[in-house]
């Protein structure tokens, strides 16, 4: 008798981070280049992200330094699209036609990020990042009737509002809260420390190195992906459930970039458990 393949946990809920994860870029760098102070507030990312300083130690001082306006932060939707990973949308799509409760958790702003997460059909209430006052007496504010839907595209960064996503744990307290209201399996999926941070308040963290390398959670992830691509997080997610059609295709490409090793597990006998309960040998 031919022994049954084994049962992968399925997930219910799968969060994503937004920046270097769904889309190729992280959005408030791209603020400081549209100001000219692109290398400064980089580095500064870079710091962070990697665990070298803490972020709420440099999140204000981010957007202090490059003080956008309100219309270079609406420019940072399109940036958002225009860099999406390939398929994310699809990804997205695949998961909640199969039942998943999709969320994205972001350190970005609210306002670009909610309009991007809306554009790949992740509910609005489903997506969290942090909101920002922008300040009213700035850049001809008196010229009302050039401001589209009564908000001045001139006006510049004010402050942030208080947000646990400004400093460091608050993307745990946001997991627990979603958590207890969508009770079962979640998964996480993102590329730098606060996701990696997260990984003990879900039941499996995926590191995400296709758009940003960082070595630490490329080290320490229980999985990471280290290629430009999502279709991995559906057999990670679902298991064999994810082989269905219209979505047999990209199911199909996740496990051969499983099976190819773009897909880095910590424990190889998690990569064999994956990939014979697809019904796949390893490579």
């Amino acid at each position: 008798m031919t022994a049954a393949a084994p049962i992968w946990p399925v997930a219910e809920v799968v969060i994503f981070d937004c920046d270097s994860t769904l889309s190729a870029v992280e959005g408030i760098d791209e603020l400081a280049r549209l100001t000219g102070k692109e290398a400064h507030v980089a580095a500064l990312t870079k710091r962070a992200m990697d665990g070298e300083i803490a972020l709420e130690r440099v999140y204000d001082h981010r957007l202090d330094s490059s003080n956008p306006t309100r219309a270079q932060v609406n420019f940072i939707r399109d940036f958002y699209r225009e860099n999406v990973i390939a398929d994310a949308a699809d990804v997205i799509a695949a998961l909640r036609e199969l039942g998943v409760a999709v969320f994205i958790i972001s350190g970005g702003l609210i306002e670009p990020v909610r309009d991007f997460g809306i554009w790949l059909h992740v509910p609005r209430e489903h997506i969290f990042a942090v909101d920002m006052q922008y300040d009213q007496l700035s850049g001809e504010w008196w010229r009302y009737w050039e401001h589209p839907g009564g908000k001045n595209p001139h006006a510049n960064y004010l402050a942030v509002d208080s947000n646990p996503l400004t400093g460091t744990g608050g993307k745990n307290l946001l997991i627990d809260r979603i958590r207890a209201r969508h009770p079962g399996r979640a998964l996480l999926v993102g590329d730098g420390l606060s996701d990696l941070e997260a990984s003990g308040h879900v039941d499996l963290f995926v590191g995400f190195g296709g758009a940003v390398y960082r070595q630490r959670v490329a080290a320490e992830s229980p999985v990471y992906i280290n290629a430009p691509h999502l279709a991995p997080v559906l057999p990670l997610a679902l298991g064999k459930l994810a082989d269905v059609t219209p979505w047999r295709r990209l199911f199909s490409s996740g496990v051969r970039r499983v099976v190819r090793g773009e897909v880095v597990f910590r424990e190889r006998k998690m990569k064999e458990r994956l990939l014979q309960a697809v019904g796949r040998k390893s490579g």
